[in-house]
């Protein structure tokens, strides 16, 4: 059995879940809105294959407007027109910062975002998916469950915080 790890070393997990609230307000700041964070923080969920995090961030982008239709080609959203120039170029940084290795698709990302955000709104979305991706790997290790909810539809179990 594994050992929780946000909740054996709380001190450093609640340093990642400050470093995620001041991400969210620079993400805020910076004009990023709350549906493009948790696009970003799903996408990066994703591809990590974290079901704790696609569970919780599929929840609070729901409460923050999104579509279930857009939630559902959010895997392949180079191949529709459902996403904004904005969306597309943070899920594209999202993508390049998990997957560091792939040079091509760091500067392919950089020449995307630079059409359609700002320096602010690029740092931003980096951020977003640099913390989102420390969240990931929390919960992976931990093997924070997803249980069927047994009471409220917001009730959770594992971290009381997740990225971004």
């Amino acid at each position: 059995m594994r050992i929780f790890i946000d909740k054996q070393s709380p001190k450093a997990f609640h340093a990642l879940v400050q470093t995620a609230e001041s991400v969210r307000a620079v993400a805020a700041e910076a004009g990023l809105d709350r549906t493009a964070v948790e696009l970003i923080n799903l996408r990066v969920s994703q591809i990590n294959g974290c079901a704790y995090c696609l569970d919780s961030h599929t929840r609070a982008a729901v409460r923050a407007g999104e579509s279930a239709r857009r939630l559902g080609v959010l895997a392949a959203w180079r191949d529709t027109d459902l996403f904004t120039p904005v969306e597309r170029a943070a899920l594209a940084l999202a993508e390049a910062t998990t997957d560091p290795t792939d040079a091509v698709a760091q500067e392919s990302a950089y020449e995307t975002a630079r059409h359609a955000l700002t320096d602010d709104q690029i740092s931003a979305a980096i951020w977003v998916a640099v913390t989102i991706n420390a969240f990931n790997r929390v919960s992976i290790m931990s093997k924070h469950p997803v249980r069927a909810n047994r009471g409220a539809p917001d009730e959770e179990s594992g971290p009381t915080v997740s990225g971004g």
